[in-house]
């Protein structure tokens, strides 16, 4: 019997939490991913603050929820198996606590599940400018297999609305775990 595909999505205190919500919303269209939602404490108010959302509305879109709090979690354990996670946004202060295994919250733990049981963990880290100390994390955490995808926006497919640039950038993030949402594709120069 195989195990159904599982994600972890986690949301962070980082401006961004649209990210996050897009792509729980965009997961729903693939009924075999059983998505497994964190987020922070700040997560809840930057969502409160940006959205139209409460954290109960975006919590509704993941097919199972835990509390940051809760280290005793499946997430928190390598002998649960996932896919792998997805940390949109993710804030300095998780990416530090990932690099230096500061295992304090749920969000942190099963980010170091996913380095340690060689998973893939993509992270949208939110901040700038970036000090030297921002990029040695992520060079850090880089070398032990982790991706770091700043949220940048792609301009190529002529985006009109923001909740564009958030798709495609939660598209280009999916693509990573090999799931295909159909967004739009770089074909070449007109002229070449």
């Amino acid at each position: 019997m195989t195990e159904p595909s599982r994600l972890v999505v986690a949301i962070t205190g980082a401006s961004g939490a649209q990210y996050g919500i897009h792509a729980l919303t965009a997961l729903r269209a693939f009924p075999d991913v059983e998505t497994h939602l964190v987020m922070t404490r700040s997560a809840r108010a930057v969502i409160t603050a940006e959205t139209g959302l409460s954290p109960a509305d975006v919590a509704d879109l993941a097919d199972v929820r835990y509390s940051d709090n809760d280290l005793g979690a499946t997430i928190a354990s390598g002998s649960f198996r996932t896919d792998g996670m997805l940390v949109a946004p993710c804030s300095i202060k998780t990416l530090s606590g990932i690099a230096n295994c500061y295992d304090d919250s749920l969000v942190i733990r099963a980010a170091d599940v996913m380095l340690k049981e060689r998973r893939r963990l993509v992270l949208l880290v939110r901040e700038t400018p970036l000090r030297a100390r921002h990029l040695e994390l992520m060079s850090a955490l880089t070398r032990e297999g982790a991706v770091i995808m700043p949220p940048v926006p792609a301009f190529y497919p002529r985006p009109e609305s923001v909740e564009d640039i958030v798709a495609h950038t939660v598209g280009r993030a999916l693509d990573l775990f090999g799931i295909e949402t159909g967004i739009p594709r770089w074909t070449g120069r007109p002229d070449g």
